[in-house]
């Protein structure tokens, strides 16, 4: 009998053992310390120490030796290195297994952020899955009708959608477009504020500009609509009136339009949606790793002021793909 009054319960210290606990473990092991072994789990050093901390007293063993200038494996920490560093990689060989060849659509309306290919290829590496590139002319991507599994959406309404899960990545800055025989396609930088001024031609499906981004006082009118960004690069060039679309944009070339900068213009969310209920099983780490990849590395940060579009390495102007914007 223990002080308690029952009986002490039989040690089990691999049942309160999880993958979490041995990954840690192995990365302060692999790294000497808990700050580097932090940042390459992309986790809080408090974290960590109580990951760690929580795995000894499970195992019943100190793993490490701490002082406030080294930290140094004990003989056990030693002992249970050695055997998961044979163990580990055999176990995530075994997990990823099941999910190796499995397909993800992935839906978008019209074009995907610069640099987008990094997160598919990271998520491809890390499961085994593949991604099916899915566009829609739909305001939802398809999402909402099953033709994918996870959606890339843009526009404050993809925020907010009954039935999807979603995630706002980061902000895409705006650009004008422009005809060039306009006065405008003369100009370096646009204020918003002066395209109130000017007729406007809106993508209606998938677009995310349109008047009443402006104060009620003084909007643009909208000369020209369109279902998808072809014709609204073309109504743009045959000078029926001024565009605006997400930076991505500037993908859309044509002989008669000319992209410009604007400034004072509010940014256009960029948001991962998967499925609220019933969703593909890898749906929701594909959302993880691009929630991951996305704001270091796309068009822009998560607030008004985006960085730079990723670099063209090859300097080529990429084929016009169908679709919509605007």
């Amino acid at each position: 009998m223990d002080h308690f009054g029952g009986a002490p319960a039989p040690f089990d210290g691999v049942a309160g053992v999880e993958l979490r606990h041995l990954r840690a473990f192995m990365a302060v092991a692999d790294e000497g310390g808990f700050t580097h072994a932090a940042a390459r789990l992309r986790i809080g050093q408090p974290t960590l120490t109580r990951t760690v901390r929580s795995l000894e007293e499970t195992l019943g063993a100190r793993l490490f030796d701490r002082t406030t200038r080294r930290v140094e494996l004990t003989p056990e920490g030693r002992r249970l290195r050695d055997d998961l560093a044979a163990l580990l990689p055999r176990l995530d060989e075994a997990l990823r297994a099941p999910c190796a060849g499995s397909l993800l659509r992935l839906g978008f309306t019209w074009t995907l952020p610069d640099g987008w290919a990094r997160v598919s290829r990271a998520f491809e590496s890390e499961t085994g899955a593949r991604v099916r590139l899915v566009r829609r002319d739909a305001p939802l991507a398809g999402i909402d009708a099953g033709d994918c599994d996870v959606a890339v959406l843009r526009g404050e309404a993809s925020e907010n959608v009954p039935g999807l899960a979603t995630s706002t990545l980061l902000h895409e800055r705006r650009v004008a477009a422009v005809a060039t025989g306009s006065p405008l396609s003369a100009r370096r930088v646009l204020d918003w504020t002066e395209l109130a001024d000017w007729p406007l031609v809106v993508n209606t499906l998938t677009g995310t500009t349109r008047p009443d981004l402006w104060p009620e006082a003084r909007r643009p009118q909208v000369r020209c609509t369109a279902d998808n960004v072809d014709e609204w690069v073309e109504a743009i060039a045959a000078g029926h009136g001024v565009g605006v679309a997400p930076e991505s944009v500037r993908r859309y070339s044509h002989p008669g339009v000319r992209y410009v900068r604007l400034k004072n213009a509010p940014a256009v969310p960029l948001v991962i949606a998967i499925p609220a209920s019933g969703a593909h099983p890898l749906a929701a780490r594909f959302a993880a790793t691009a929630r991951r990849l996305t704001a270091p590395h796309l068009s822009g940060p998560r607030r008004a002021a985006p960085g730079p579009t990723a670099p063209n390495p090859t300097g080529r102007t990429p084929a016009r793909p169908r679709g919509a914007a605007s």
